[in-house]
């Protein structure tokens, strides 16, 4: 059997009319749930999700608890079909569940959004479940630190939710059970606010999870408090009740021991449903509200065209400037051993070949010692006028004293492009 004890904290932060967060804690399922969208929507998103989740999470198995989630996106979807008021709403949801594996207690852990958790063990911390957003994505590909993700104009914005599309992927793990293990449940109220170093010294210092959840709670406020600030803090036990530093668990309602097993979990999630849910909370009012959606099937998000209509935008700026940087610019160069005004890039740039704009009438034997190398390389000049002014000092300095320069406005010759 494995005995877990745990302790809760939710706040409304100091900027936000309403806490919008959602947690839940049983003998066998704790999870938090960080609602968004509209006028009241992300505290229903939050609230029908894990209302969900409590009543379709009914056997012990990490399928089971990813199947109970997926009907949770299912009903947070439903709600807002029937209701207009609440089109776009959605919510992250992160669980830990004791699961039973080949006959062997475990832990499972899911999530969807940003909402995380992490695992407190000895002095580290590690996060266990990965952000379902914009600048997560970007660290993971590299092209963010860590450092820019968090300061990030865009980080609130996210790539998974529940309630947003019809289908949902749900990460999942399983865990051993730990003695002294800690985990942290929390939605971004308390990571934006507060980081990670700070949370597991912190963590060391408190060994009553309800106390540390209390705790880091104050701290996101210290710390600015911007958004609904949830923490659901789990301890692994022994046999006899202790956990992390020895300490015993206590009996108050927060911090319920489980030592639940096989078929029991199952009546043990029903039982404590009727008091153990949360106030309703209001998830972050991220800054990314979302516009209204039509009813299932909703492949295709506002999320998804924002993000196209960017990629397409950088592409077509992109486009420009290389097209404004390969033609915009003359050089004086040779073809065999005649001398041209090209119109580009010596060699050119991407797809932007030069082209031979102007015969000069010079050959290689025409033009000053000093100055073939850089012919040869292509000598580049910003304008026509200037690349005039540069064949006609070629002219001056020309070691065959029968060439005469060409008329001020020389003939431009048949346009013709240049290959690599």
């Amino acid at each position: 059997m494995t005995r877990l004890a745990w302790g809760s904290a939710t706040d409304v932060g100091r900027l936000r009319p309403a806490n919008q967060d959602m947690l839940f804690t049983s003998d066998a399922l704790l999870a938090v749930a960080d609602g968004m969208g509209g006028h009241q929507g992300g505290e229903v998103a939050a609230s029908v999700a894990i209302e969900s989740l409590r009543r379709d999470f009914v056997e012990p198995t990490t399928d089971a608890l990813v199947r109970a989630v997926q009907l949770a996106n299912d009903a947070v979807v439903d709600r807002a079909s029937d209701d207009p008021d609440l089109l776009g709403m959605g919510t992250t949801l992160c669980a830990l569940a004791i699961v039973a594996v080949d006959g062997a207690d475990r832990l499972a852990i899911v999530n969807v959004g940003d909402s995380r958790v992490y695992l407190l063990k000895g002095e580290g911390i590690e996060q266990v479940t990965d952000d379902h957003s914009l600048v997560a994505t970007l660290e993971r590909q590299g092209r963010l630190t860590r450092a820019e993700a968090a300061v990030h104009p865009q980080r609130n914005i996210l790539t998974r939710a529940l309630g947003i599309d019809a289908r949902v992927m749900v990460d999942s793990w399983e865990v051993l059970p730990v003695v002294g293990d800690r985990y942290v449940l929390c939605s971004d109220g308390l990571f934006n606010e507060v980081d990670e170093s700070r949370i597991a010294a912190t963590s060391r210092k408190l060994a009553d999870p309800t106390d540390l959840a209390r705790e880091l709670v104050r701290l996101a406020n210290e710390g600015g408090g911007r958004d609904n600030i949830t923490v659901v803090v789990v301890d692994v036990l022994d046999d006899d009740g202790h956990g992390l530093a020895g300490e015993s668990a206590g009996t108050d309602v927060d911090r319920v021991v489980a030592a639940v097993s096989g078929e029991a979990r199952a009546a043990a999630i029903s039982r404590a449903a009727a008091d153990s849910v949360s106030a309703p909370a209001t998830v972050s009012a991220r800054s990314e509200r979302r516009a209204a959606r039509p009813p299932r099937p909703r492949n295709f998000t506002w999320r998804v065209l924002f993000f196209v209509l960017a990629v397409v935008t950088v592409m077509g700026i992109g486009a420009i400037a290389v097209n404004y940087y390969g033609r915009h610019t003359y050089y004086v160069g040779f073809d065999a051993d005649a001398v041209w005004i090209y119109q580009g890039r010596p060699g050119g740039v991407l797809w932007i070949q030069p082209e031979a704009i102007e015969d000069t009438h010079l050959t290689r034997a025409d033009v000053p010692a000093a100055t073939v190398a850089e012919i040869d390389k292509g000598k580049i000049e910003p304008t026509l006028d200037d690349a005039h002014r540069y064949v006609t000092n070629l002219y001056g300095q020309s070691p065959t004293p029968t060439t005469s320069a060409p008329a001020a406005s020389p003939t431009t010759a048949t346009v013709a492009p240049v290959g690599n």
